[in-house]
């Protein structure tokens, strides 16, 4: 079968419980329904990333549908994923550019060689693994590790929607109203509506909040005069990379944060689908870092396969690449029109963190689901100790230095796990020898 061969399922394999396969889909007009989803899913992370870095978020969002394009090209359609902007760059992207806080990064260019040779790296790790296989990741990465690094990635975001999206009362209240909402519709609607949870649970919170803000004056109110401002069609700001070794040393490293982090995400949507994707390990690793690559060149951050996505599939049980090639031509329009990326920036705040918390404790969730499907045993300590310190380093944020770098949450619990594993793993052998 070609990239773009599809096998038609119809809508009724959904309302009997089914799954959509990576490479099947759904009619056209519900891949493309989905493909919005997706696009929804991304978008606040995405925008978020290069909004604290400085960078145009119109040019990310159209690099993440570039990004997702060059990634199904390379893994040959056959990985399910998006590309958004990542959040591994931002700490170092701050320290290399020293960037105040607000406003254009005007040191961007420094940031953007940096990103670009992070990228090379990436891909060349990638093309490693595909020559050496994945054996040793099997090895170094047993279902109880990467059950715990799937986790944390949910659990190290969770700070987010609660602590910087909910300003007042009222938007913490609207964010539990939000993800009510979307879980009414999880469980009480079926077919077509039941698999668009996020986006129909998003509507029905926005359009509480305009009563409740708007109409009762209870909360700041719905502000639809940006979307009226804005042009329809626009061109981002594209910006050149300058190449700055010290830059260069200080970003390089998130190579390895983004490994971690697309690996767990691999090993989530092989848990989901049931489909083995470790051969597409190496393509997919390089497929990242060429997209990192192009970004960079751009003006864009730096792009990994994203969580938030996946939270969509372990939702909707839709786990076609077809979505994905909707939702990355849906970016790539809104990257050149500012109107639409206005009525996205639209969407109140408290509902797109009620949404988040939904998102992100799927895939924590997903985590939960590798070590339930792989019958890991807790009663073993070895299981329980790594599992145990994963999480609360992840959740913690726990952070270590290296000299300029640092290495943070979803860093320091995934090589904790892998650290942690291979040094207890030595106990058997030590328990079994002869008195």
């Amino acid at each position: 079968m070609g990239m773009f061969d599809w096998t038609e399922k119809s809508s009724a394999v959904l309302l009997q419980g089914g799954v959509i396969a990576p490479d099947e889909r759904l009619p056209w007009p519900q891949t493309a329904a989905m493909g919005v989803q997706h696009v929804i899913a991304m978008f606040g992370a995405t925008v978020l990333a290069p909004i604290l870095m400085g960078f145009d978020p119109n040019i990310a969002i159209l690099m993440s549908g570039v990004g997702t394009l060059v990634f199904f090209l390379i893994t040959g359609g056959k990985v399910p994923s998006y590309l958004g902007s990542s959040f591994a760059f931002i700490g170092v992207v701050i320290a290399a550019t020293a960037y105040a806080g607000k406003g254009p990064n005007g040191n961007m260019g420094v940031a953007l060689g940096g990103i670009i040779a992070c990228g090379v790296v990436y891909a060349i790790i990638g093309a490693i693994v595909q020559a050496v296989g994945t054996n040793w990741i099997e090895r170094v990465m047993p279902p109880v590790v990467t059950g715990a690094v799937v986790a944390v990635i949910g659990l190290n975001l969770a700070g987010i929607p609660i602590k910087n999206m909910a300003a007042s009362n009222f938007d913490s209240w609207m964010q539990a109203v939000t993800f009510v909402c979307v879980g009414v519709v999880a469980v009480f609607t079926r077919g077509m509506v039941q698999r668009l949870l996020i986006l129909v649970g998003l509507v029905m919170a926005s359009i509480i909040y305009a009563v409740l803000a708007n109409g009762l004056g209870l909360g700041k109110p719905l502000d639809l005069s940006g979307i009226a401002n804005a042009a329809w069609i626009g061109t981002p700001g594209f910006a050149a990379p300058v190449f700055d070794s010290t830059a260069m040393m200080l970003i390089v490293p998130v190579a390895i944060i983004l490994v971690a982090e697309n690996l767990g995400h691999l090993k989530a949507v092989t848990a989901m689908t049931g489909r083995n994707l470790d051969q597409y390990i190496g393509r997919a690793f390089i497929g990242d870092g060429v997209a990192t690559i192009i970004s960079g060149a751009a003006g864009g951050t730096g792009v990994t396969t994203y969580a938030e996505n996946i939270g969509v599939m372990a939702a909707t049980k839709i786990y076609s690449t077809a979505v994905f090639v909707v939702a990355a031509f849906i970016a790539i329009v809104l990257g050149f029109s500012p109107k639409f990326g206005a009525v996205i920036q639209a969407i109140p705040l408290p509902v797109m963190g009620g949404v988040s918390i939904v998102v992100f404790g799927l895939i924590a969730t997903a985590g939960a689901k590798i070590w339930v499907d792989n019958k890991v045993d807790f009663s073993q300590n070895r299981n329980l100790i790594v599992v145990a310190i994963t999480l609360v380093l992840g959740t913690g944020d726990f952070t270590l230095k290296f000299g300029g770098f640092a290495l943070g949450g979803i860093g320091t619990a995934t090589f904790g796990a892998i650290l942690l594993y291979a040094l207890l793993n030595r106990q058997p052998a030590l328990a079994h020898k002869p008195a």
